[in-house]
């Protein structure tokens, strides 16, 4: 792997050139510039490790079991306005990071973010319909790959971490409505803001360069090879075990939009519509399974 504190070589294009073609701008001095992955990864992994704390529906859903905690079912609202907060510290914190990249969002990126939800919805609900749910269920994955290398691999832990919460604040907490709206809109924000911002340049900012080149903060955003495609569903899949055929139509379509525009704001508006018109929707009809 190549040093990651050399600088950036932007001798061969101008600033012009790079906000056109959407490619990142030099970091500026500082950690950021010697040390890429930050702006790429850590807001993720604060957002992956602290989600580990938040407990699920259901006999062992507690929270934090691997820190010896025991955070019951009806705390998800702390825990998870914990999880949003210390993600916002860390994204103001690489901000000069994500304005490396020239903000434009173009009509794709909402056609795809608007089909999207369409696709995911109406996927998620022939899933339940046709009792295909328990088929799909990522645990025979587990059992092809072997215990040893699923636990090496960390595939049990990805697919727990994957699991719904489904908590409906507006019946959970329906004795204390100014914190069950409140709650909503903190879910909202982490739903429609800031998941689209980590996830999109965890994926295709870090993830997919990754796989192009040893020097991957170098590789122009949208430049791709087979392995690259790959990762960008598979590993979302793997993110999203109870929805794993929607997974597939969605984050594929992303994968195009990025190839198309080669903008990583287009994937994250395109994100953040998806998500926020799935937020509205669940709202409306009360299927909490699907947040």
């Amino acid at each position: 792997m190549s040093d990651p504190s050399k600088p950036l070589d932007t001798s061969a294009r101008s600033s012009a050139e790079t906000a056109t073609s959407g490619n990142p701008l030099p970091l500026p001095t500082g950690p950021l510039a010697k040390r890429p992955w930050l702006t790429f990864l850590l807001p993720f992994i604060v957002y992956m490790v602290v989600g580990t704390l938040e407990p699920v529906p259901g006999e062992g859903g507690a929270g934090g079991a691997w820190l010896g905690l025991d955070i019951a079912y009806e705390h998800y609202p702390i825990v998870y306005s914990l999880r949003i907060t210390l993600t916002l510290l860390t994204m103001a914190y690489v901000l000069p990071g994500y304005q490396t990249f020239p903000f434009r969002v173009g009509p794709w990126a909402i056609v795809v973010g608007v089909l999207g939800v369409v696709a995911w919805v109406g996927i998620c609900r022939l899933h339940l319909e046709a009792g295909l749910l328990e088929v799909l269920r990522p645990d025979w994955l587990i059992e092809a790959i072997g215990p040893d290398w699923s636990r090496a691999l960390g595939l049990k832990t990805m697919f727990e971490m994957g699991q719904r919460s489904a908590f409906n604040p507006l019946e959970h907490l329906a004795d204390r409505p100014v914190w069950a709206y409140g709650f909503l809109v903190i879910r909202f924000v982490g739903l429609a803001l800031v998941v689209p911002v980590i996830e999109e340049f965890f994926l295709r900012g870090f993830l997919m360069r990754f796989l192009v080149a040893d020097r991957w903060w170098q590789v122009p955003f949208g430049k791709v090879n087979r392995a690259a495609v790959i990762a960008g569903t598979a590993v979302p899949m793997l993110m999203h075990p109870g929805e794993l055929l929607a997974a597939l139509v969605w984050f594929s379509a992303v994968t195009w939009l990025m190839v198309r525009t080669r903008n990583i704001w287009d994937c994250v508006a395109a994100h953040a519509v998806t998500n926020f018109l799935l937020g509205v929707y669940v709202v409306s009809t009360g299927h909490w399974e699907l947040m």
